[in-house]
């Protein structure tokens, strides 16, 4: 899958600005509206936000070292996915406003953490990083530079990929912290 570069950054911060919003929105609720549970099994909102905040632990420091390791990589045209790289972002992607139920890593599952607010300012600290991270990325080859992933250290994706995989991978669980608030009364 080729895509136009700048138009894909483009495309993965607008997504992040709309997810933004919508986590704004969220902080407005209580406490209690924000722990709410629709079942034993679902995550509440601050789950949601705390398992992304989790994967945005490992790939924040790993998108910037790796821009900045091969900042002599310039930026090209187009993004050329990798098969691996976009298998992943394309299991994230949410369609048609249905999710693909997944089961989690361990050390990634929020599930009956005590979460307070403070995990909404966390989130909404590394949004901005991540929007900051792909307006570098405008300055560097989306192709060419590799980033880990947190499945196995001895497998690489794509620059790009990676930031397709962490971007649709926030609009979902954003998306699902969207649907799990208490009612509102």
């Amino acid at each position: 899958m080729v895509f136009n570069s700048a138009q894909l950054i483009d495309d993965l911060q607008s997504r992040l600005e709309r997810t933004t919003v919508i986590v704004k929105k969220l902080q407005q609720l209580s406490e209690a509206q924000l722990n709410f549970k629709k079942s034993a099994e679902s995550w509440s909102v601050l789950e949601c936000l705390e398992h992304l905040n989790l994967y945005g632990d490992f790939y924040l420091p790993e998108l910037e070292s790796q821009m900045l390791k091969n900042s002599h990589k310039l930026a090209q045209p187009t993004f050329k996915s990798g098969v691996i790289g976009n298998y992943f972002a394309k299991m994230m992607l949410v369609k048609e406003g249905k999710m693909t139920k997944m089961k989690t890593f361990k050390d990634k599952d929020p599930a009956n953490s005590d979460l307070k607010t403070t995990t909404i300012d966390r989130f909404l600290k590394q949004q901005e990083k991540m929007i900051w991270l792909l307006e570098q990325a405008r300055k560097v080859d989306l192709t060419s530079v590799t980033i880990g992933i947190t499945l196995t250290r001895f497998l690489r994706i794509r620059l790009g990929d990676g930031f397709r995989f962490n971007v649709y991978h926030i609009e979902r669980h954003v998306l699902q912290a969207e649907k799990a608030h208490a009612p509102l009364s």
